[in-house]
């Protein structure tokens, strides 16, 4: 990179410091960890465990967020510095350490404006990610499989927890459907860009011909909901089933009737889960499930209503795919609605989803 590129650079960053001031108001986050510090100091602070944990990831969070505005001021002031010197002196070593630290700079104040776009209502929530294979059998069944270590994979990436609530394992390969939860801050915020139907294109390798096959799989992401979001469910309204669990998981599985599904009567929404160890516990996250599906069905009638007033039409099914990723005769992975295309499919599906996640928040501005 030329010094006058650098320069441009340069007052590029210092702008957009400027405009993250704007945005992050740091008096009031320091404000606020200084009253959340001053809360946990109090005596009886652990008697209700989960008030105490709440305060103690929000306090976490607004911390991450403080340190890493902080630390991009000193990055820039340090690149600021080592461009005068590099004017001065012609270093060469000097100059390929720039050129290499602002490339990384750059990606940091790119991370920090996509987590300032993670401010709606359930956005740092826990994520509850489903999967759902399409008509197609074992094909979509093994893609619902791939799509599952994809998003494990970006899970780890991000240093998130990934928890199995339900896995129903395909007939020969693959999975019928399986539901996670992804713990970590701004989980929901980042994954609420995956919802949708995604398809794939490739030579199928169950296929003794050698025949192009395409396959859909839905998925589904909510927000985990808290015990004080105000979701009425009357329990007439609730049909409880249990099942034994299948799979790994301790010495309760195939033994008891653990596992849980609940159906909402009036609106046909079903959960399930398996996870837990009892039937109580699973029970208690199946619930959660369910206020999160509830209130994810409210949002969506508000959205339609406000819709038809705007006369919008939206098509819904399996048409409306929101991304492809196509292994032959070519490699690409393409989002419709950003248009972001990457040609190395193999590191989408090793989780690199960042930029289609980060594509899809600047346009949802």
């Amino acid at each position: 990179m030329e010094l006058p590129e650098i320069k441009h650079e340069l007052t590029e960053m210092e702008s957009r410091l400027q405009e993250f001031r704007g945005l992050f108001d740091l008096e009031s986050k320091q404000a606020r960890i200084a009253e959340l510090e001053e809360k946990m100091t109090m005596p009886g602070f652990w008697d209700d465990q989960n008030s105490a944990q709440k305060v103690i990831d929000e306090t976490n969070a607004l911390k991450e967020k403080v340190d890493a505005f902080k630390k991009l001021e000193t990055d820039y002031e340090d690149l600021a510095v080592t461009y005068e010197l590099v004017k001065e002196e012609a270093d060469a070593d000097l100059k390929a350490s720039l050129d290499e630290s602002i490339e990384d700079v750059i990606k940091a104040f790119n991370n920090y404006e996509t987590t300032l776009l993670l401010s709606g209502p359930h956005d740092q929530n826990n994520a509850i990610l489903e999967l759902h294979p399409g008509a197609g059998g074992t094909e979509s069944q093994d893609w619902a499989s791939m799509l599952l270590r994809m998003y494990t994979r970006w899970a780890e990436r991000k240093g998130f927890s990934v928890e199995t609530l339900d896995y129903l394992p395909g007939d020969e390969a693959g999975v019928k459907s399986v539901t996670l939860m992804i713990k970590g801050h701004n989980a929901y915020g980042y994954l609420k860009a995956e919802k949708g139907v995604h398809r794939l294109v490739r030579i199928s390798p169950f296929d003794s011909s050698g025949r192009r096959h395409t396959s859909f799989v839905s998925c589904d992401v909510l927000p985990e909901m808290d015990d004080d979001v105000d979701v009425e469910i009357r329990p007439e309204d609730l049909r409880v089933d249990t099942y034994r669990a299948s799979g790994a998981g301790g010495q309760h599985v195939n033994k008891t009737d653990s596992a849980i599904r609940m159906t909402h009567i009036p609106t046909g929404t079903v959960v399930t889960c398996q996870n837990q160890r009892s039937q109580l516990q699973n029970r208690e996250q199946a619930m959660k499930m369910m206020k999160a599906k509830l209130y994810q069905l409210e949002l969506e009638k508000q959205q339609a209503e406000l819709d038809a007033i705007r006369g919008e039409q939206k098509e819904i099914g399996w048409g409306s795919q929101i991304r492809s990723y196509v292994f032959h005769p070519y490699s690409m992975v393409k989002d419709h609605r950003t248009n972001v295309e990457v040609g190395n499919t193999q590191s989408v599906m090793d989780g690199d989803l960042d930029g289609f996640i980060d594509a899809f928040l600047r346009l949802s501005i």
